[in-house]
């Protein structure tokens, strides 16, 4: 049968250059890789050069302020990066998508991966690094049952809607107890530590770091009374945004799509000798073990979602590592915080002052019923994602890492200026 004029081939004939690989616009020198046995390296073929290109100035023109809690903004010069590796990363003659996960290629993302988060977090090697699937509510089984026998008590601290999911899940597995919950007061608190009704013989202390619904997050961290017992935290939505001792922690995890990758992704840091002691009834995909003695290579993992994360790791070291990056979302914070504050009531934060979250900045308007006339005239304006959780309503605004300062003084100043509408 004859070949129509339209078909793709001959598409592809008259038009040669759709076939091209594209060059990248910045260089990649991963790190050798350690899990092969001999050493490998990668280098793209521009340069070698690890620091991801800053944005142009005017790369926001076409894209929108989104305020969303998850999946999340992503920085602009990431996914700039990304888009100019999609085809062909590297020179390796294929996506990142497409590469086997065992092959030297993606071993060299992952390595590398690895290491630029323990340079932003400070991980001792006591500690592994888990890039794992299943969320963070995957973690909610996987804590109690790599840490417990079915009638190990363990305390929960509850400030939020994630709090209270990680205890119902654990009473499963485990034998968890409430040692506080925000509960009666809407989840508006924290707790004072030393007044805390703490299990004596508890195998470990669980808390939400950052709770992403009611904006509660924690400036300090409990110390479990039993000597051996382990603090483990829920970091979901605060994770890489700010420095953290690493140290005081048994167990860290994170689904990656608030602040460091897309959705996909759940890292779990968690200190070497308490990897191995999982119930029978422990799934393979749930042991720490399994993934831990696999470098999380036991089955095909996330892996575009695993560079993505490289790829943000790697700018939050260029912007000079979480200290400023620290810097820069209390600065957004703030000047969100004092527009809610300086409002006279027309805007409110229902949070107590001192654990008003970072991330998750959650208010509501003294006139509920324009509610739906913000978030509608806010779109319009470009900014969206803006209504608040369902459980709770009003509106929220999750202001991670890669939401720029723009944004927030954008947000800002059409706060005002609704007010001045409608007050």
């Amino acid at each position: 049968m004859a070949t129509s004029a339209n078909t793709p081939t001959t598409l592809l004939l008259k038009n040669p250059s759709i076939l091209k690989t594209p060059t990248t616009t910045t260089g990649f020198n991963p790190l050798p890789i350690t899990r092969a046995t001999r050493p490998i390296s990668i280098k793209c073929s521009q340069s070698t050069t690890t620091t991801v290109s800053p944005p142009t100035p005017a790369a926001s023109q076409d894209r929108l302020f989104n305020f969303a809690a998850g999946p999340a903004t992503l920085p602009e010069n990431v996914l700039r990066k990304a888009e100019s590796e999609l085809y062909n990363w590297c020179g390796a003659g294929m996506s990142v998508m497409e590469m086997s996960h065992r092959g030297k290629e993606f071993l060299s993302i992952i390595d590398k991966a690895e290491s630029d988060l323990r340079k932003l977090l400070n991980i001792s090697e006591d500690y592994a690094v888990l890039f794992l699937q299943g969320g963070a509510t995957t973690q909610f089984a996987s804590v109690p049952l790599n840490l417990c026998k079915p009638d190990d008590p363990v305390d929960y601290i509850v400030t939020g809607s994630w709090g209270d999911k990680a205890y119902k899940e654990a009473a499963k597995f485990s034998k968890p107890r409430v040692i506080w919950s925000g509960k009666s007061e809407k989840y508006t608190c924290i707790p004072s530590f030393e007044t805390l009704d703490q299990t004596e013989d508890a195998k470990y202390i669980h808390i939400c770091a950052n709770e992403t619904i009611h904006g509660v997050e924690f400036k300090d961290y409990p110390t479990p009374k039993n000597k051996e017992g382990i603090l483990i935290a829920d970091m979901s939505s605060n994770f890489c945004s700010k420095p953290v001792d690493v140290s005081k922690f048994g167990i860290i995890y994170a689904g990656a799509q608030k602040n460091v990758g897309p959705s996909g992704v759940t890292i779990v840091i968690i200190r070497k000798d308490l990897i191995g002691n999982a119930q029978e009834i422990t799934p393979v995909m749930l042991d720490y073990k399994i993934h831990a003695d696999n470098k999380s290579l036991y089955n095909t993992p996330p892996c575009y979602g695993i560079y993505m994360c490289g790829l943000v790791f790697e700018d939050l070291l260029a912007q000079g590592g979480l200290v400023e990056i620290e810097k820069k979302n209390v600065k957004k914070a703030q000047i969100l915080y004092d527009a809610i504050d300086g409002s006279g009531g027309f805007y409110r934060s229902p949070v107590e002052k001192s654990v008003r979250s970072f991330m998750n900045v959650p208010f509501t308007l003294e006139k509920s019923e324009l509610e739906g006339e913000f978030i509608k005239e806010a779109a319009k304006e470009g900014m969206v994602q803006l209504k608040g959780h369902r459980s709770v309503g009003g509106m929220r605004a999750s202001i991670y890492n890669a939401m720029p300062l723009a944004g927030v003084e954008k947000l800002v100043a059409f706060m005002k200026d609704f007010q001045a509408k409608h007050g």
